[in-house]
């Protein structure tokens, strides 16, 4: 028959199932990650059967693409026009170069917004100025509602004052954007406008991390500058 303290566990099996316990929660990933991941893998599959002359496959990355595609060039040119033109460019690169994205090396979107960047800063260099800017109440292409992104967010539950200041707070922001200097402006884009995280705008803008928060900061801190400014002018 065995002593007592040989049923019992002793400070080495507590911590054994301690660790153990503690990996698993390491190990865990969060639903919004795994909707992520399953994202990645469905536009993966959809790029190799386009690649195999899916006509069908094409159409579809399209469709799921396009918005968020208009909505980088729109936000980077302050242009209705010029996002729409460059939109169409960045979908025929992606047809022409799709057979370089390989899914082993990063996440489908994060090579499309690389590609979209590259075509963005190419644009930019070539017209050395500014971009008009629209007014931001102009719709994203397929919106039915008249509404763009920045509306839904910021008009739910709105009073008509709060509506008419939210909408020229827009343009505000929009206006100090286009005085930003195009490197501090694609981070804070990315990052706040397109909520992408600190490892895939690095991978998109080719810089470490540390040079994205970088310019992430420094981008917000010019961006509060002009709009000090801009609104002390409105006054």
């Amino acid at each position: 028959m065995r002593s007592s303290h040989e049923l019992e566990p002793g400070p080495q099996d507590a911590g054994r199932s301690g660790g153990t316990a503690m990996a698993g929660q390491a190990g865990a990933v969060s639903p919004e990650r795994t909707a992520a991941m399953a994202e990645q893998r469905e536009l993966a599959e959809l790029a190799a059967r386009c690649l195999a002359g899916d006509a069908a496959a094409w159409e579809k990355l399209a469709r799921t693409q396009h918005r968020r595609i208009y909505g980088i060039c729109y936000r980077f040119t302050g242009s209705q026009s010029d996002a729409e033109d460059l939109t169409q460019e960045a979908f025929l690169k992606m047809y022409r170069n799709l057979a370089s994205f390989d899914p082993a090396k990063g996440g489908f979107t994060t090579w499309l917004t690389t590609l979209t960047r590259n075509l963005l800063v190419d644009n930019y260099r070539r017209s050395r100025m500014e971009r008009a800017s629209d007014s931001l109440d102009e719709t994203y292409d397929g919106e039915e509602d008249g509404m763009t992104r920045g509306d839904r967010l910021a008009d739910t539950g709105k009073s008509q004052e709060q509506v008419v200041a939210g909408m020229e707070l827009r343009m505000q922001i929009q206006e100090a954007l286009k005085q930003v200097s195009p490197e501090l402006r694609e981070a804070v884009i990315l990052r706040d406008l397109e909520d992408m995280d600190y490892k895939d705008i690095a991978e998109v803008l080719g810089v470490p991390q540390g040079t994205v928060k970088s310019r992430i900061s420094r981008g917000r801190a010019e961006l509060a500058r002009l709009l000090k400014r801009i609104e002390g002018q409105v006054m």
